[in-house]
C-alpha cells in the first residue's frame, strides 16, 4: 500500500509502467490531497524504478517507485537473549559526532545547550563513534529513544513524529542509522529502534489535513485525553499514584467506559492518536515497521506506550512481523507497579479478551518499583522475594527487561544525593547496590546511559543531561578513565566488572533463581544451572548483618565450599549450613563449589 499526497488525486486510473508491478485497487481521500495505491508486486520482479501514471477527471501525473532487490538477511535481525545487556541511549544528549548537523537548514532555533528542552547536538555518528567505549563497558545492545524526524524544538527526545519515514535530521540521516547498526553488528552488537505506535506529533501534517476523515481518534479541537476517568479509590488504592489505571484494561468486569479513554485518548491530551482499529491505518504502520527492519537490519523493537494501543492491533501487527523475521524481539512498555497488571500484557498466552498481544516481553515496572522502595526509601528487602514470586504470572519471567533507571524518572544517584560534585556515600552505595541486583537477579537488564558515571538529574528533563565529553569543548571527557573523577571511576569500575563477572559466570544470566532468605534488610538468593552454582548476598541495613541460613531441600544443600567473586562478605558452608556475615550496604557474590 502507497500513501501519495498532493491536490486533485481523484483517480479514475492508476497504471505502472512494469508488467510485474499491478495496481489492485485505489481510494482517494474526499478532498483528492491524498490517495493510497494497493499494489500486486510479482515475484520475478527485478530491481529498478516503477513509474505510475495517475488520471484524474482535471489531468495527469506521475510517482515514482523504486524497487530492489532484498539484502541478504544473514547477520541482522538477531532478537535478544537473557545473555544480553540494554543500554538505553537519548541520542541527542550522549555526543556530537557531526556538528555541521546541530543546526538544520529547516530547524534554525531549536539548537540551545544551555536550553534543557532544546536541541543539544548529539547524534548517530557520536553514539558510533563510542561503540569502543560501550563495548569495553560491557553491553551488549543500544536501545535508543526515537530516531525519527520530530517537529518541535522542544522534540529533542523524539517522542513527536511529524515523518515516519525520515530521521530527524539533526541526529543524521537513515544511512547514519544504517551504519550505526552496521557498525554495531561488527562488534556484535544490537541495537532496538523505539517504535512509537500509538501516536504522532502535534506538528504532523496529518494532524491538520489527515489522509482519512477517521485516521485519529478525534481532531485537534475534539479528542478525549488519554487519561481514565478512574481515580485510585476506584480499586479500593488510597494512595496516588503516578501511573496510569490499566486496572481497567485487564478488568474482566469493567464496561469499555472505563478504559476507552486510555486506547483512543490524546496522550497527555496533545499527541495525536492514532486509529489503529482503522484497518488502512493498522497497514500502514505495520508497513512502516517492516520498512524500518528491512532498510536498517536491526535487531528489536521497544514498544512505547504499548496498553494506550488496542490488543487486537498489536496481535496482528506482531503475527505479521513475526513471518518476515521471526527471531526479532519486541519489548512493550507497561508503566504499572502491579505485576498482576503488567502480565496482563505479555505475549504467548491469551487473555480473557481471547488476544494474544505476541509481544516478546515486558519492562518489569513491579521490580523497578521494589527495587527503588527498598534501597531508597526503606522498604523491607523481602519485597523483592515478594514481586519476584510474582513470576507464576509470566510465560517467559526470565526474560522480562529489569531496570532501576530510564529517561522518564529521577536519576537513582539524585534520589539522596543532589550535588553533581560531591556525591554522598550513601548515594554511591545505593548506585552499586541497584546495579549489583538488576545484574544479578533473573531478566535481561536495562542500564541508562551515564548512570554508570553516577551522573545526577531530577526528574526531566533534568534527568537527561549531555554525557560529558560527548562534546570537543567539553572541560572533561568521562569517556576515558583519566577523565572521570575517582567518584565516577569506582562505580564505572564496579559496572564494568559485574557485566565482566555476567559473562564469565553465565549462570548469572540464564540459571535458575531461587529464594534462600529474606528479611527485612537483607535478601540472599541462588542462581543455578547444571554448569555452576551462585550465591549471592544483598545486605540494605547501614549495620552488619549475619545470617545462618539451612541448605537442606534447596539447591545448595550438597554445597561443599565458596569462593568469593564479588563484595567483602565472609561466608562458609557447614553442615548444610551457610553462615554468612554481610557489611553494611553491600551484595556479594559467591561461587558454590
Amino acid at each position: 500500500m502507497l500513501l501519495v499526497s498532493g491536490h486533485n488525486l481523484q483517480a479514475n486510473e492508476v497504471a505502472c509502467n512494469l508488467p510485474t508491478v499491478k495496481v489492485t485497487h485505489t481510494q482517494s481521500s474526499a478532498a483528492g490531497g491524498y490517495l493510497f495505491v494497493w499494489l500486486k508486486i510479482a515475484t520475478d520482479t527485478r530491481s529498478g524504478t516503477a513509474v505510475c501514471r495517475v488520471t484524474t477527471s482535471t489531468g495527469k501525473t506521475s510517482f515514482e517507485l523504486p524497487l530492489a532487490t532484498r539484502s541478504p538477511t544473514a547477520g541482522k535481525f538477531h532478537g535478544l537473549s537473557q545473555a544480553d545487556v540494554i543500554y538505553l541511549i537519548m541520542p541527542d544528549r550522549f555526543a556530537n559526532g557531526d556538528p555541521t548537523n546541530d543546526q538544520p537548514a529547516e530547524a534554525p532555533a531549536s539548537y540551545d545547550r544551555a536550553n534543557p528542552r532544546a536541541y543539544h547536538g548529539g547524534d548517530l555518528r557520536g553514539i558510533r563513534e563510542h561503540l569502543p567505549y560501550l563495548k569495553d563497558l560491557g553491553v551488549t545492545t543500544l536501545w535508543l529513544t526515537p530516531v525519527l524526524k520530530n517537529g518541535a524544538p522542544q522534540d529533542y527526545h523524539g517522542y513527536g513524529a511529524v515523518d515516519l519515514y525520515a530521521v530527524d535530521p539533526r541526529l543524521g540521516t537513515v544511512n547514519d542509522y544504517q551504519q550505526l547498526v552496521a557498525a554495531a553488528h561488527q562488534r556484535e552488537m544490537k541495537i532496538l529502534f523505539d517504535a512509537v505506535l500509538n501516536h504522532v506529533g502535534p506538528n504532523h501534517p496529518w494532524v491538520n489535513n489527515p489522509p482519512l476523515p477517521d485516521w485519529f481518534h478525534g481532531t485537534p479541537a475534539r479528542h478525549t485525553n488519554s487519561a481514565t476517568p478512574l481515580d485510585q479509590s476506584f480499586y479500593g488504592k488510597n494512595n496516588p499514584s503516578t501511573n496510569e489505571s490499566f486496572e481497567a484494561l485487564v478488568d474482566p468486569h469493567a464496561p469499555p467506559r472505563l478504559s476507552k479513554n486510555l486506547t483512543q485518548g490524546w496522550f497527555f491530551n496533545v499527541l495525536p492518536d492514532l486509529n489503529t482499529e482503522n484497518p488502512v491505518v493498522a497497514q500502514y504502520l505495520l508497513q512502516n515497521s517492516i520498512w524500518w527492519a528491512e532498510t536498517t537490519g536491526l535487531d528489536g523493537y521497544r514498544l512505547d506506550t504499548f496498553p494506550y494501543v488496542p490488543r487486537k492491533f498489536w496481535a496482528a501487527w506482531h503475527q505479521a512481523l513475526r513471518h518476515l523475521y521471526p527471531n526479532l524481539t519486541t519489548i512493550g512498555e507497561v508503566f504499572h507497579p502491579d505485576p498482576s497488571v503488567t502480565s496482563f500484557f505479555v505475549g504467548g498466552q491469551k487473555r480473557y479478551d481471547g488476544i494474544d498481544s505476541g509481544v516478546t516481553t515486558l519492562f518489569d515496572f513491579p521490580l523497578y518499583f521494589t527495587l527503588r522502595d527498598v534501597l531508597l526509601h526503606g522498604a523491607h528487602a523481602g519485597q523483592i522475594a515478594e514481586v519476584l514470586r510474582h513470576d507464576s504470572l509470566y510465560n517467559r519471567p526470565d526474560s522480562l527487561v529489569t531496570f532501576f533507571s530510564n529517561h522518564d524518572v529521577t536519576r537513582l544517584a539524585s534520589e539522596t544525593s543532589p550535588n553533581a560534585e560531591h556525591l554522598q556515600d550513601e548515594a554511591l552505595k545505593n548506585l552499586q547496590l541497584a546495579y549489583g541486583l538488576t545484574l544479578t537477579l533473573r531478566g535481561i537488564p536495562e542500564l541508562y546511559y551515564g548512570d554508570e558515571i553516577a551522573m545526577t538529574g531530577g526528574p526531566d528533563p533534568d534527568n537527561r543531561h549531555d554525557f560529558p565529553g560527548g562534546w570537543s569543548n567539553d572541560p572533561k571527557n568521562a569517556f576515558s578513565a583519566d577523565g572521570r573523577t575517582p567518584q565516577q571511576q569506582k562505580v564505572f569500575s564496579y559496572v564494568q566488572t559485574l557485566l565482566r563477572l555476567r559473562r564469565e559466570h553465565p549462570v548469572l544470566a540464564q540459571g535458575r533463581l531461587w529464594h534462600l532468605a529474606s528479611d527485612d534488610s537483607s535478601y540472599i538468593f541462588a542462581r543455578d544451572s547444571d554448569e555452576e552454582r551462585l550465591i549471592v548476598a544483598f545486605n540494605n541495613s547501614k549495620q552488619s548483618h549475619q545470617l545462618k541460613i539451612p541448605l537442606k531441600d534447596t539447591p545448595m544443600q550438597n554445597a561443599a565450599g565458596l569462593t568469593a567473586l564479588l563484595g567483602e562478605a565472609r561466608g562458609k558452608i557447614a553442615d548444610s549450613q551457610l553462615e554468612l556475615s554481610m557489611p553494611p550496604q553491600s551484595l556479594s557474590i559467591f561461587l558454590v563449589d
